[in-house]
């Protein structure tokens, strides 16, 4: 006889779906003795909780999660796409209005890069938008130092391996040459660690400024750097193809270490 599985989601998901913290940081929280459930503290992570159960964190009531929500933010550089880093370099999430829920970045863009990174409050959107399988196409405004031959950009087009990590064949363009740089434009649907910075190496050039300007159908535009923006609700589904019927969903109320959650300001249409 197979037994029945658990009803409900393991309370780490909900407190991440909730914006209350990532899962592990969530799983720290429990471990800790900061987590009730039904007036009772827990301390093992292995517990399936559903919409009947009370959960609390610091004695604090956790409410609805909020539906899925997406902003658009252009990383200056500078900033590392971590929640902390261990060389005390400024981070993204640092840098954010204060008036912006607790938020996840969907990939990363490294120290030097700049440009548009996707930002949600939902650990399932941050999932699937990285996933392999979804194949959004991220595109990049690409500066080297110097210039490089069509047969070298051949290669990037056909695929290229380096120390042993198989980068899959990129879109690319010779723009201009400016001086001393020449400016490319590199599409690519992977989006591994440094790919763009790596892949330029092993043909023989430095990259000296790299601007992602797109992220599937995402556009940069004129968003200043530092600046953010929010999705339209109605952006969000068609794009992500979720209902639009949301279920009615509860303002929960802060906890201890979530934003405090305030109006900002008017967004754009996008």
């Amino acid at each position: 006889m197979t037994d029945t599985p658990p009803s409900g989601d393991r309370i780490a998901k909900v407190l991440s779906r909730a914006g209350i913290a990532s899962r592990r940081e969530a799983e720290r929280m429990i471990e800790a003795g900061r987590v009730s459930v039904n007036g009772k503290v827990i301390d093992s992570p292995a517990l399936n909780i559903t919409d009947k159960d009370k959960i609390a964190v610091d004695g604090k009531p956790v409410g609805e999660p909020d539906p899925p929500r997406m902003w658009m933010y252009h990383k200056p550089a500078g900033l590392v796409t971590t929640e902390r880093d261990e060389k005390d370099r400024q981070t993204v999430f640092a840098s954010l209005p204060d008036h912006m829920p607790r938020v996840m970045s969907v990939g990363r863009l490294d120290l030097n890069s700049e440009g548009l990174l996707l930002l949600t409050n939902d650990g399932g959107v941050k999932r699937r938008l990285e996933l392999p399988s979804t194949g959004w196409l991220r595109r990049y405004r690409v500066r080297i130092n110097g210039s490089v031959s069509e047969d070298k950009l051949a290669q990037l087009r056909a695929g290229i391996t380096v120390e042993g990590i198989q980068y899959q064949p990129m879109t690319v363009t010779f723009d201009r040459q400016q001086g001393a740089n020449a400016w490319l434009t590199v599409s690519l649907r992977e989006g591994k660690n440094r790919e763009i910075r790596r892949a330029m190496e092993a043909i023989g050039v430095v990259v000296n400024r790299l601007i992602r300007i797109s992220y599937g159908p995402f556009q940069l535009g004129e968003l200043k750097a530092g600046a953010v923006e929010e999705l339209k609700q109605r952006v969000v589904r068609d794009q992500l193809g979720l209902s639009d019927k949301p279920k009615p969903q509860r303002r929960r109320k802060p906890v201890v270490n979530s934003r405090n959650k305030d109006t900002g300001p008017k967004n754009r249409a996008r």
